[in-house]
């Protein structure tokens, strides 16, 4: 244990410092090469700024407006044949465009149910295993320039659906 720990300590000062080695080595100017790099990380966030900004607004409005309670309400009976908790529903709704906005939903479950209720272990199940398909799509393809998502959004909610549907069924096999 002691060991894990050590090297949880050592590897960003490890890492640094096998990267200076090698760039002295080599006789690269690490120091231009890392400038070089942050400026040209700077003009990628700056590119994808706006889309972040419409994204997390969007969520924002959701959350804010009662959509996510209404649509809970409206498929709940659904929800009840497939076994699934439509309090969840809200959760897997928004994971789908912020990671962050996800956890805040998820927290506002661990206080109305507790984290070893269903829904408290299917939310933290699902949280790790489902990805924010649509911030992600959106920074990686407008980082490069990509205007045709071809197969990548089907997939990845076959994936994400995938993903809700396991996170139930463990949560119901651990309680």
């Amino acid at each position: 244990m002691s060991f894990l720990l050590f090297l949880s300590d050592a590897v960003i000062p490890l890492f640094v410092f096998i990267i200076v080695g090698y760039g002295l080595l080599t006789g690269c100017n690490i120091y231009d090469t890392f400038i070089h790099g942050a400026i040209r990380g700077l003009k990628i966030v700056v590119q994808i700024l706006p889309t972040l900004v419409g994204l997390m607004v969007a969520v924002g409005i959701l959350r804010a407006s009662g959509f996510m309670g209404w649509l809970a309400r409206l498929l709940a009976p659904l929800c009840e044949l497939v076994h699934f908790p439509a309090e969840l529903l809200s959760v897997a709704f928004v994971k789908l465009f912020s990671s962050s906005a996800a956890t805040g939903l998820a927290l506002d479950i661990f206080k109305e149910y507790g984290t070893d209720s269903l829904q408290g272990l299917g939310v933290s199940i699902m949280l790790s295993c489902t990805e924010s398909v649509f911030y992600t799509m959106s920074v990686y393809f407008m980082a490069v320039k990509i205007r045709k998502t071809r197969w990548t959004l089907p997939c990845a909610l076959l994936a994400t659906l995938a993903g809700i549907v396991m996170s139930i069924v463990l949560a119901y096999a651990m309680v």
